[in-house]
């Protein structure tokens, strides 16, 4: 018995467009339909359908603090008011250094209500710098005209870094709605810059990405048409996804607010020590829905595996479960669907999309059944994706009105984007599941600067062998850098999973590459490895809040050890 499901969603369907300069467009047969004017219309539209339902709730002692419709959309309107009464302008945005909570909701939704962009940066610039350089450049590229982080003496440091200080939203809600706040909302369009999302970038400065009220209202009308049950009952979420991101800040947070849905903030993370939290809200509150990136699902499979009491309420509700970040290791899809069948029958989708920041996120979902980790789906109504041979794969880039229309106050990186035809160029390859029948959808073929070649002129696929190298560690391989550029041979720089400590480590990492040796000639495969003592580091740019590998700047933080994989010291794991 397999996993099954009875949610509704779109066919699988898509139409391809093959041209002769050789590229090929993908298009859905679905017409994009009418989608909302603001992120505010769908705050007005529960406040006036069902003011009283929880749309957003944390952690608060040993319960939760619970706020409505009706109380969302007041408080929104009274920050927004303050915010005028402040002198904010579409020119002075409002910069959130810390992590979720209702405050920075409040306060998100309140600047958006009134056309005034938001800018949440990652605490980790604020928290885990030592140089607040990054910090630094984004203040001097937004200038921001208000500030707010919630605990401001734990920030005080990245604050005085900045020259800024914290307001706090309380202060913010003194105010009283007036007729100026209506006439900044009614004055909204669809091309108002709704927020401004940093990305992390594989190296120099983070990049200010343009949000517009159109991109996010746009493809949450695109997931809607895909998923059609989202709108069957109101969902809910326990989720700790970080808002600077555009997983947790606009495909999370938006699902829920444009359908009417709960969402509980999880102050767990995906990391030793915090992975608790996540459990303890789990076995509190049943999900509908349940978004992770393969780190956390990592973390809380042992815990579902060995608590019941964790296990039932976990599963209780759950439709859907949801990877994105980083490709799911096959070994977790089969114990997660294990227990899926243990619990429920099989009655449990797992499924996925693909985008970027640049593309509000989702510009390609998964909306029919899938047996493994790593297919992305069909492009989402509306949306274009176009298929460029290049250097042996296949180049994906992006059109449609959920696509950024540049970066803040960098035309330089703006005209870098895109194609001579407006295509963004997001830096993936893409691969169909199986190419007589493109309605199977396509699958992730790694970063297209993620390859290189080695020294005897021939291309390595990166992003394909680590897929493989971390299957072949199943399940001590939580993820892998690959190395090899201008040598003779491929290598790696391991990281393990949680299930290291009851592994023999180095029998396991030769056996691995023995699976591999049949892989073919030396692109296809590395042939030593070294296992990394430090977890990737946030502050050196190495992975993301949200738990997904920088490979370039691994490689460069790293280079030592990667002179060292090519010694022969006692470390380096060879088959040999």
């Amino acid at each position: 018995m397999r996993l099954h499901t009875r949610l509704r969603y779109a066919p699988a369907e898509v139409t391809v467009e093959k041209r002769a300069d050789g590229a090929t467009i993908l298009r859905s047969p679905q017409a994009l339909k009418p989608y909302a004017r603001a992120v505010g219309d769908w705050l007005l539209h529960w406040y006036e359908r069902a003011p009283d339902r929880t749309f957003i709730a944390e952690r608060k002692g040993e319960g939760w603090r619970r706020v409505s419709y009706r109380d969302a959309l007041s408080d929104a309107r009274r920050v927004g008011q303050a915010l005028l009464n402040l002198g904010l302008t579409a020119d002075k945005p409002v910069a959130i250094l810390s992590d979720n909570s209702v405050d920075h909701a409040l306060l998100a939704l309140g600047a958006m209500h009134v056309g005034i962009p938001v800018a949440p940066i990652s605490p980790a610039y604020s928290l885990m710098s030592k140089d607040f350089a990054k910090l630094k450049y984004i203040f001097e590229l937004l200038k921001p005209g208000l500030v707010f982080a919630a605990e401001a003496e734990k920030f005080a440091p990245a604050l005085a870094a900045v020259g800024a200080t914290s307001t706090p939203v309380a202060k913010l809600l003194e105010a009283n709605p007036g007729s100026n706040l209506e006439v900044a909302f009614s004055r909204l369009t669809p091309d108002t810059v709704a927020k401004i999302l940093f990305t992390s970038g594989s190296t120099g400065m983070p990049k200010g990405v343009v949000n517009t009220h159109r991109m996010l209202c746009a493809n949450q009308q695109m997931l809607a048409q895909v998923w059609p049950f989202l709108e069957d009952k109101p969902q809910t979420i326990v989720d700790w996804l970080p808002w600077n991101h555009t997983f947790g800040g606009n495909f999370c947070f938006n699902l829920m607010l444009r359908n009417g849905g709960t969402l509980y903030i999880d102050n767990g993370k995906p990391a030793p020590g915090l992975a608790e939290l996540t459990a303890k809200n789990l076995r509190e509150i049943a999900p509908t829905l349940y978004f992770n990136v393969p780190r956390g699902f990592d973390l809380l499979m042992p815990m579902l595996e060995t608590d019941a009491d964790l296990r039932r309420n976990f599963f209780r509700d759950l439709d859907m479960v949801f990877y994105a970040g980083a490709a799911l290791p096959q070994n977790l899809w089969e114990r997660l669907e294990k227990l899926a069948l243990a619990e429920k029958g099989g009655a449990l989708s797992m499924i996925s999309s693909w985008g970027s920041t640049e593309t509000a996120p989702s510009a390609a979902a998964v909306h029919y059944p899938i047996e493994r980790a790593g297919v992305i789906g069909l492009p989402n109504p509306g949306c274009e994706l176009k298929l460029v041979p290049a250097a042996g794969k296949l180049e994906v880039r992006v059109k449609g009105p959920n696509v950024t229309p540049g970066y803040y106050r960098r035309d330089d990186l703006t005209r870098a984007a895109f194609d001579e035809e407006g295509y963004y160029r997001i830096g993936d390859a893409m691969k169909f599941a199986d190419p007589e029948v493109p309605e199977k959808g396509l699958v992730f073929d790694g970063r297209v600067a993620e390859d290189f070649k080695l020294a005897t002129g021939t291309w390595v696929h990166a992003g394909a062998i680590r897929v493989k190298l971390v299957a072949a560690g199943n399940p001590l391989i939580q993820d892998a850098v690959i190395t090899g550029h201008d040598r003779d041979e491929i290598g790696a720089l391991v990281f393990l999973s949680a299930a290291a400590k009851d592994i023999d480590v180095r029998d396991k990492l030769i056996q691995a590459l023995k699976i591999l040796s049949t892989e073919g000639g030396s692109s296809m495969r590395p042939t030593r490895l070294l296992v990394m003592t430090e977890p990737p580091q946030i502050d050196g740019n190495e992975i993301t809040d949200k738990g997904y590998i920088n490979q370039r700047a691994v490689l460069e933080r790293r280079a030592a050890l990667v002179e060292k994989l090519y010694s022969n010291a006692p470390e380096v794991v060879s088959a040999g």
